[in-house]
């Protein structure tokens, strides 16, 4: 019975280690700090055992049972024969740090044939395979939505990122980037095959792979640009045709949103076009597009880039023309507005002038009030009797209302005739 109770209360507080421990991992502190606690409990255990086993209370059997409960730590504070954990335990958001570490891409080769087809890699590995710094695969990840256009050139490679295209150029290849949890989007894949043709095709002038490489991106862009600038277009050109006929509450909403949108486009193409003028002004960038001629050991000089830059105006002329066409029906639009807003206030004034002459008429018709109250009171008067009395007093309260209406309204119209 007694080695029935004791082996109980040694289970017992076998137990409570395992307590303890789990208790330490929910709470915030480190675990840790609790070592000199669980150093005294485990060594009181250890002398109860051996009292029980040298008074022969227990067999050493069921000693041994409970050695790995009572387990000594070693000077480090952890169990002999384990290691410590080298890295943080992997938790729920491993597999969004993973995504964040590498970058879907599809390259297709100086004949247009594609290479790799929605491939994933790690980003060290694609810094290392064509010498960029973590800095410019920021500029060309997808997963960053908010950034400004731009054309980076860097020494055997050129940097695109304009409206939905991320794209590397190289002397013999470009890059393709998209994102890692999205699915390929229509565009990407229209992106694809455009280019594909575009490369595949023979120019009756001969330029390097770099150059058709940007000149098809950049008319991608351009075309991208002028679709849904026709779309947008037609839709607010159509609504202003209807303002013109009459003013709905409900097309005022329409003309708000579509103003919004058509704001919105403006300082998209507006960003394109900063884009590609900053590359103009750089002399060294232009020249150093010349990627072909930099990797056959022949760099170009500072200034001699007139091919690459006679490309870059022409599309840099065609944003322009996009521009004011958006501003032009911008103007259109605030023009829509200035007149509504008119219109609103006309009817606002005429409501206002309504309400001015009922006032009038108020006042009028309470001065009649006023007389037929005085001579409503229960007082006694001379008048009682009166044949004539009604009649006489009954003409001077319309007299006196009559004359009021009309002195107001002609003081109104005074104003009114000043003011305009």
């Amino acid at each position: 019975m007694n080695v029935a109770l004791f082996r109980r209360s040694i289970a017992v507080s076998a137990c409570r280690p395992r307590l303890t421990l789990l208790n330490a991992r929910a709470m915030s502190f480190n675990m840790f700090d609790l070592l000199p606690d669980l150093e005294k409990l485990k060594t009181r255990r250890s002398r109860s055992l051996k009292d029980a086993v040298d008074k022969g209370m227990v067999d050493q059997g069921f000693v041994s049972g409970f050695e790995h409960l009572t387990r000594p730590l070693n000077s480090k504070g952890t169990p002999p024969n384990q290691e410590l954990y080298k890295y943080p335990r992997s938790t729920g958001n491993d597999s969004n740090l993973m995504t964040d570490l590498r970058l879907r891409c599809t390259e297709l080769d100086k004949d247009g044939n594609v290479t790799v087809r929605a491939g994933e890699f790690q980003k060290s590995d694609l810094c290392a395979q064509h010498g960029l710094l973590p800095r410019d695969l920021r500029k060309i990840d997808s997963k960053f939505v908010n950034q400004m256009p731009a054309i980076l050139v860097r020494s055997h490679a050129i940097l695109v990122n304009l409206l939905h295209i991320r794209a590397l150029i190289e002397a013999d290849r470009i890059v393709l980037f998209d994102s890692i949890a999205a699915p390929a989007t229509h565009s990407q894949t229209m992106l694809v095959y455009e280019l594909q043709e575009r490369l595949r095709s023979v120019s009756p002038v001969a330029q390097p792979f770099e150059f058709r490489a940007l000149e098809a991106v950049l008319i991608s862009v351009v075309g991208s640009l002028q679709s849904d600038e026709e779309v947008l277009v037609s839709l607010v050109q159509n609504l202003l045709a209807f303002l013109e006929e009459s003013v709905d509450r409900s097309k005022l909403r329409e003309l708000l949103q579509y103003s919004k949108r058509l704001s919105r486009f403006e300082q998209k193409v507006l960003n394109i076009r900063d884009a590609i003028d900053e590359v103009l002004e750089q002399d060294d960038d232009l020249a150093a597009m010349y990627l072909t001629q930099k990797r056959n050991g022949n760099p170009r000089a500072s200034d001699d880039h007139e091919d690459v830059e006679l490309m870059l105006e022409t599309y840099l002329k065609q944003v322009e023309e996009i521009v004011n066409h958006v501003e032009n029906v911008s103007s259109h639009v605030r023009t829509t507005e200035d007149v509504v807003n008119i219109i609103l206030d006309s009817q606002r004034n005429s409501l206002l002038l309504l309400e001015i002459r009922l006032t009038i008429l108020t006042v009028g018709l309470s001065t009649g009030t006023f007389l037929s109250g005085l001579f409503g009171m229960n007082l006694v008067n001379s008048l009682e009797s009166h044949p004539d009395a009604f009649f006489v007093v009954s003409a001077i309260a319309f007299t006196a209302i009559f004359a009021l209406t009309v002195t107001g309204l002609r003081a109104m119209r005074n104003v009114l005739r000043k003011i305009n």
